[in-house]
């Protein structure tokens, strides 16, 4: 297979989102509010197992109230925040405007850091002349994030499942990225850290290959090794 094109899912793949304790660190100090150890612990915890972070730990359950919520919750910006403000609300913070806070917080770019080979293997894939475009299930605009760390102008066109009111594994996605980076899928590879979400792009031929979804520190190569250019496999 020739590549073509790479198509690159967004959270856990290209980059991560901080940890639940920074997040909340960082809204509190923002916002003013001050509390001991032990509360920071326990609403961090709460937090945590609540999957209130977009891109961190998923929810240990989701109540029952929010299930539909949460099965469709990349397909709107509004669905998208209020599933996880929704469950973020399973945690009794002390100031009730701490919500809406931490969601702001997790779409800034301060939230996001790049895995260590992006910038690599995104810039070796464009000296190549590979296109290459993000398919990303998400309530929000993350180019801002891109430009913020320096990629942007290594992205040929982005995806986002808010703006289409799907959700990968849709192969719509994959198909209007093929389509707008003018590339067959046969010639396309996706790129991604979820079987069932990204696989959904095998459906239209494409070849896909998997990360692991792991803290930056512990996965420096994994874009690197996946074999998209023989340069950097």
């Amino acid at each position: 297979m020739k590549i073509k094109g790479v198509l690159f899912d967004f959270s856990g793949t290209l980059f991560r989102i901080e940890p639940v304790r920074s997040w909340l660190r960082a809204v509190l100090a923002e916002r003013g509010v001050t509390v001991d150890g032990a509360d920071f612990e326990r609403y961090a915890r709460g937090l945590e197992d609540a999957g209130a972070l977009p891109g961190g730990p998923p929810p240990r359950q989701v109540p029952t109230r929010l299930a539909a919520l949460w099965a469709t919750r990349d397909e709107s910006a509004e669905l998208h925040r209020a599933a996880y403000t929704g469950l973020a609300r399973q945690v009794a913070l002390p100031d009730p405007g701490l919500y809406d806070a931490l969601y702001e917080r997790h779409r800034s770019p301060a939230a996001w850091q790049p895995y260590p080979d992006a910038a690599e293997v995104l810039g070796a894939l464009r000296e190549r002349g590979t296109r290459v475009g993000v398919v990303s299930n998400i309530g929000w605009d993350l180019r801002p994030v891109f430009r913020a760390h320096g990629l942007d102008t290594l992205v040929d066109a982005y995806v986002l499942s808010y703006e289409h009111g799907v959700q990968k594994p849709d192969t719509r996605l994959f198909h209007r990225a093929c389509t707008l980076l003018g590339q067959d899928p046969t010639h396309v590879v996706m790129v991604g850290d979820d079987p069932q979400a990204d696989g959904g792009a095998a459906a239209l031929g494409c070849d896909v290959r998997f990360v692991r979804h792991l803290p930056v520190e512990e996965r420096p190569d994994g874009l690197r090794t996946l074999g998209l250019l023989p340069s950097v496999a």
